[in-house]
């Protein structure tokens, strides 16, 4: 069968495919639990990191989308309506209920001895701290790991140069979870409470035993629905990354099925080009079009350094000639952006980087820099959609007041940004 001749299609509107499927462009979602369900559904999985320079990651993610939101709405979402739980997707993320068979496959393969040698063989050799903090779970859950301790009991330690060396309680703890035998079941001030996964996954949710192959097709889709338009390589980087054993497969059912089309990405002059085949999914097809006019609302957000439109770094210079890195773990002296610096997207481009801490015992919001990428609009109108996003930042976390660095402000920026003080 003659492979389907490519449809054309401009980086401009891969861009904009891009932001309005992340939610990040066009009308927001409407306030509530049910506008942040509908956020995360479209995204698939929304990541978590224990950092709250200015605040966790996975309300920043939610911000960025859906603007201000109570925390009241977000518990309802998680521990009273269970429409989520934590688990590993392309890393620690909040993932859907509702795609519970996507993920159990993986918990089925990680029981086997044969996948994981060391870690099984590790857990194997403390069977004793699995059963007790099973029992104790059983007994007294939801508990949290302080409440889990090891003393008395023979313990192989869990050896390795990173953070957890030595810390059996927490290594085991992640891999009943990894396993799907318990499940974190709340939080409170951000400890983890863990419980029997029994205890915790709602009735409702699925339990379809998925064949490998069609976790992956499922898998796929989901991914190319949340990215726009991608490669097979920028797929298998999504969602559940690096778990899409014969992708080409999986891509070539999907095309057969109707449900994906191969595109042929034009770059703009100066911009590299695609490398290999590139999919868009065939329900993207009809709003494409109209990105080009009326239909395209851009908006401008400040986005959290571990966002789902920028997670993958090389696409991200791909899409947007954007070099970003996390530089928390850089040392201070040779960082050279700042330690928690949230990527400014203003439409369809990321125009700048913003280096801030808040202070909660103030109530302010400490602006370090402001830095604007290369040929980023240093006009007047920009600056008020730089200095709203900050506002609405602001706002969301809070603050009662702003503090700027003046002397690091771009030019073009900086009266708008300082008439906030």
């Amino acid at each position: 069968m003659p492979t389907p001749t490519p449809l054309p299609i401009s980086s401009t509107l891969v861009r904009r495919l891009a932001v309005t499927k992340q939610r990040l462009a066009g009308p927001r979602p409407a306030p509530g639990p049910a506008g942040l369900l509908e956020v995360a559904r479209d995204l698939g999985c929304i990541q978590l990191d224990p950092i709250s320079a200015v605040d966790r990651t996975h309300r920043l993610v939610w911000f960025s989308r859906a603007g201000r939101y109570t925390t009241a709405d977000l518990d309802q979402v998680l521990w009273q309506e269970r429409q989520m739980f934590e688990y590993w997707a392309h890393c620690a993320s909040l993932v859907l209920t509702e795609d519970y068979p996507l993920h159990s496959r993986h918990m089925q393969t990680y029981r086997s001895a044969a996948k994981a040698p060391h870690s099984s063989a590790w857990i194997k050799a403390n069977d004793k701290l699995r059963r007790y903090i099973l029992r104790e779970l059983k007994r007294g859950g939801p508990l949290p790991s302080r409440a889990l301790e090891e003393d008395g009991l023979e313990t192989q330690p869990w050896v390795t140069t990173g953070w957890n060396a030595g810390r059996n309680v927490s290594r085991m703890l992640f891999y009943l979870i990894m396993q799907g035998t318990i499940m974190v079941a709340g939080r409170v001030g951000g400890q983890k409470l863990y419980d029997l996964a029994e205890r915790v996954l709602p009735a409702w949710a699925p339990r379809d035993r998925l064949s490998e192959r069609e976790v992956v097709r499922r898998a796929a889709e989901k991914s190319l629905r949340a990215l726009g338009v991608a490669t097979p390589r920028q797929i298998s980087q999504h969602f559940i990354r690096w778990r899409y054993p014969d992708l080409p497969a999986a891509l070539a059912d999907l095309e057969k099925r109707g449900c994906i089309q191969r595109v042929s990405v034009e770059p703009a002059p100066g911009e590299a080009a695609w490398k290999g085949p590139a999919y868009i999914h065939t329900d993207d097809r009809p709003p494409l079009d109209g990105l080009a006019g009326d239909a395209w609302q851009p908006r401008t957000v400040l986005l959290s350094p571990f966002d789902n439109l920028i997670c993958d770094r090389v696409r991200t210079r791909l899409l947007f000639n954007f070099d970003f890195t996390i530089e928390i773990y850089v040392p201070k002296p040779k960082r050279k952006y700042g330690y928690y610096v949230l990527p400014i997207l203003h439409g369809d481009q990321l125009i700048g980087r913003f280096d801030s801490l808040m202070d909660r015992s103030q109530g302010r919001l400490n602006v370090n820099a402001v830095y604007a990428e290369p040929g980023a609009p240093l006009n007047a109108a920009a600056g008020q959609a730089v200095a709203g996003a900050v506002r609405e930042l602001a706002e969301f976390l809070g603050a009662t007041s702003l503090a700027f660095e003046r002397d690091r402000l771009p030019a073009g920026w900086k009266r708008a940004l300082l008439a906030m003080v």
